[in-house]
This record gives C-alpha cells, structure tokens and sequence, in this order.
C-alpha cells in the first residue's frame, strides 16, 4: 500500500492556472478608451476656444481664369480684363480690353476725334478727365484716377450696349502730362496703355481757334451760351463770324512754344507703343481711321460725328489783320501756316 501510497504520474504535478473572466478585460478596455476619448475632446475643445477668439476663416472662391489661346505673345501685355468694384461686367468679364489715351492739345480737332472713336460700339473714351485741377495735382493724384478709369469705375456717359472692347480718356499736353511725364511713361508701359497722338499740321489755324474760342467764353454768341463745339451749320456760321486779331509780335514764339510741346511730348512717350496722327490728314482721308481701329484691335466700323467744323474759310478771310500776320511769317519755317492746307 505504501507503494501505491508514493505512485503520482507526471501529469499529477502540472497545475493549470486559473483562466482571467473576459469581463475584466473588457471593462479595463472600455475605461483606457475612456481615458482616451476624453483628454483628446479637451486637446480639440482648447484649439477650437483659440481659433473662434480670432478672425473668422474666409473661404475664397477661386476664379477660372479667362483664356488667351490665340494671341499674339507680343498683344498680350495690351489685353486686360477689368473687374470693376461698382459693377459686375457679367458676360463681358472674359472680354479682352484695350487701354488707351489721346494726347493731344488744344483745338487740334480731339473733341471731334474722340466723338468718332465713340461712335464706335465697343470704344467708350471719356474726354478730358484731367481739366479738373484735383486730379492732375500731383502724379499720385494722376495714378489713382487712370487706376480708377481703367478699372471702368470711371462715372461716364459714354454708355455702350455692347461689351467695351477699348477704353481711355482725351488728355492735354499741359494737364500734367508733360509735367509728370516720368511717372506717367512708367504707368503706360506697366499697365500696358496705348498712347494716339493727334496734332495740328497747321498752328496758324490752330491759333484762330484757340482765339476764337477764347473770345466767345465772354461774348457767348450763341444766345448767351458759349459752345467749344457745334452741331449745326447755323451755330458755326456764328462763331466764325468772329475775326480775331493775332498778336504779331509773339506770333513766331507761341509758335514755337506749340511745336515745342508736341516734339516733348513724343520724346517721353517714344518708347511706349502709340500711333501719331494729324487732323488735317484724317479731314482728306478718314480712311485712316481704320488704322485707329487696327491700333485699337476693335472691329472695323464706320465711324462718325455729330460736329461741324466751325473754321471753313480760307485763314485770309478768318484773321482780322491778316496782312501783318503775313509779314510776320514770310521768310519763317511757318511760312507754309498761310496757305491753305486742306479743302472742306
């Protein structure tokens, strides 16, 4: 017995040990992922109180931009497509826009110019934006208003029904554009504008003019309202029934001082791109005003004018001392100013 007593099989001494209640497990489980959960929502809630104490995140709606497939490299730089703050050019945004300016003087035919270049659909030029002395009193003064123009926030009447296709201004020698030639130069080949020269071959016309203009700012012969411009025969047969007097003796350096402008004028501007016209040339051939509208790259259109030429008649018959202008001006460079230049 004592025998069976010390009898143990090896299986008899490997003791199993008890197995761990899946309940126990889970609940550490479900308490560590607790434990989780909550110190990540207090991380997300922090970062959230110190993003709402800034400024609101804006969400920017990103435009497709308008295509220039087909275009010359070299337009490129004079293609713009404007987007007004006061207006939404809705299906004109992917319009391309020509920007450009005429540089002219007084009385060398640019209001009538400018009306013709209006009768075009897709130009709209509006006119002498610079005769008013804030605008051109300094050169940032004269920036702002072209960025404001060229935008198309400019307040105009030259209204179209058609998307613009070129837009710009008439703009005077002596309104700060010679003044502020540095500056301005820079502007136009940064922003890509287009400069049309127009000038007066013959200064003496130019001169009777200005004259008289100048006298019918007082006079005011037509029912007491002073007219730059006319629309009829009738009005321009009573503003060039006036015969100014020419001062003689500073006829030769007025003359010059004209020309000296003009000659200023296309230096600076040389290295823009521009076109110079004549208004005696466009009066014989108004064929030129294709080559405008090439310029411009607007469709071919006939153009045309409400306003009549005031000054007809040959200058012997328009100049009150017309003999002394003569004598003055035999044997000068102006010489030519006495003959007639073109025929109406």
């Amino acid at each position: 017995m004592a025998d069976d007593f010390c009898f143990f099989t090896k299986d008899t001494f490997i003791i199993k040990p008890p197995k761990k209640s899946p309940l126990l497990l889970r609940m550490v489980v479900l308490l560590f992922a607790m434990i989780c959960g909550i110190y990540i929502c207090s991380i997300c809630l922090k970062q959230i109180g110190s993003r709402s104490s800034g400024p609101l995140a804006t969400v920017h709606v990103v435009e497709r931009p308008c295509e220039t497939t087909n275009v010359d490299p070299s337009e490129k730089p004079y293609m713009h497509f404007p987007k007004p703050k006061t207006f939404s050019r809705a299906e004109c945004a992917c319009n391309p826009v020509r920007f450009f300016a005429i540089l002219s003087t007084q009385r060398s035919g640019s209001g009538w110019f400018e009306t013709l270049l209006n009768s075009h659909m897709n130009i709209s030029s509006n006119g002498e934006i610079f005769s008013v002395k804030v605008r051109k009193s300094n050169a940032s003064t004269i920036l702002e208003t072209l960025d404001k123009l060229y935008n198309l926030d400019f307040l105009t009447s030259a209204s179209k029904n058609e998307c613009t296709a070129a837009v710009g201004l008439k703009w005077m020698l002596n309104q700060g554009l010679l003044k502020h030639h540095e500056e301005i130069v820079e502007y136009f080949k940064r922003r890509g504008i287009s400069a049309i020269f127009l000038f007066r071959r013959n200064l003496l016309r130019r001169m009777v003019s200005m004259l008289a203009n100048s006298y019918d700012q007082n006079a005011k012969l037509l029912n007491g309202t002073h007219k730059s411009h006319v629309h009829s025969p009738k009005e321009a047969e009573i503003l060039a029934s006036y015969k100014p007097t020419i001062n003689t003796t500073t006829l030769i350096a007025n003359l010059k001082q004209i020309q000296g402008m003009a000659a200023n004028a296309l230096e600076y501007f040389k290295s823009t791109r521009h076109i110079i016209l004549f208004y005696e040339d466009i009066i014989k051939n108004q064929t030129m005003l294709n080559d405008v509208q090439d310029f411009l790259n607007v469709p071919r259109m006939d153009l045309h004018s409400r306003q009549v030429k005031i000054h007809k008649r040959p200058l012997s018959l328009q100049v009150e001392n017309w003999s002394d202008v003569e004598k003055a001006l035999r044997g000068t460079p102006y010489e030519s100013f006495l003959h007639a230049d073109y025929k109406i």
